[in-house]
């Protein structure tokens, strides 16, 4: 018999596992990282929208009275809470961030409101203060230009206060403006206020709005900001000569009265027509 050559064994492939070293472990890591960050849809979309935001390095909080209305649809600025329960604590508040002097002088000087007139203002949501040292008044005003003949503006000029104080003003009718009011409102709510009379035209293209900044003439010390809307505006019924109107309760809106009978108030307004580029 012949011999046959024993059977092979069939070749057997070993896959050999190559270990994984810690540093190639974080490598893969970083990679996939790498990849989901540049590839993910979603994280694209993110940065093209996502706006730059960059923040003031002294931000301008503003404080008002818990008790007061929400402001002016067209002011800019988020006002946040300050108690201020009472005439006395704004006092409190203000005196060590205002020079004694000028702060001293509210209410004694000629022409100056004193405390209860700011605080007032605060609760009605006329005035806002920036929590600053010194605070900044913010204040809303409605200028209206009562146009009348020969190019003439009817301006107010001098007030009588209720504690017989004469004080000099030199301008058109100004008033400030109710939150959310809107400058159709404010300009019909003024004139009717301050000079009597409900029928009123504002003229086509006349309004305008600016920013001054200075310190309060009501308030000496308190530097103010006044964001002014103007109009121009025919007002019928008007005396073609000087006169006068008087202001029954400048704040009869408040409830509360024995504050009122302690702010300075405007019992009288003096009228005049003046040329239009005198202004």
């Amino acid at each position: 018999m012949s011999s046959q050559p024993p059977p092979q064994q069939p070749h057997q492939h070993h896959l050999h596992k190559k270990p994984t070293s810690f540093p190639d472990f974080i490598f893969t890591a970083f990679s996939l990282f790498i990849f989901f960050s540049s590839s993910n849809p979603t994280t694209s979309i993110i940065r093209k929208f996502t706006p730059l935001i960059s923040f003031p390095l002294n931000p301008r909080r503003f404080v008002r009275n818990p008790t007061m209305s929400n402001p002016s649809s067209t002011n800019l600025r988020n006002p946040t809470t300050h108690p201020f329960p009472n005439p006395q604590s704004l006092s409190d508040w203000l005196r060590p961030r205002l020079p004694s002097d000028s702060f001293s002088s509210w209410g004694v000087k000629p022409g100056t409101k004193n405390v209860n007139n700011l605080w007032l203002e605060l609760s009605e949501g006329e005035t806002l203060l920036a929590d600053s040292t010194p605070p900044v008044r913010t204040v809303e005003v409605m200028v209206v230009r009562v146009v009348g003949k020969d190019n003439k503006v009817l301006v107010e000029s001098h007030q009588e206060l209720s504690n017989g104080v004469v004080r000099q003003r030199g301008r058109p009718l100004s008033e400030k403006m109710k939150p959310g009011e809107t400058v159709e409102d404010a300009v019909f709510r003024a004139v009717k206020e301050e000079l009597g009379s409900a029928i009123v035209k504002i003229l086509p293209n006349s309004y305008s709005k600016k920013v001054e900044e200075r310190v309060s003439a009501s308030y000496p010390g308190l530097p103010a900001c006044y964001v002014l809307h103007t109009v121009d505006a025919v007002v019928d019924g008007l005396p073609e000569e000087e006169f006068c109107t008087e202001e029954s309760d400048e704040y009869g809106d408040s409830s509360e009265r024995m504050l009122v009978d302690g702010a300075v108030s405007c019992k009288k307004h003096y009228w005049k027509w003046v040329d239009a580029d005198s202004l």
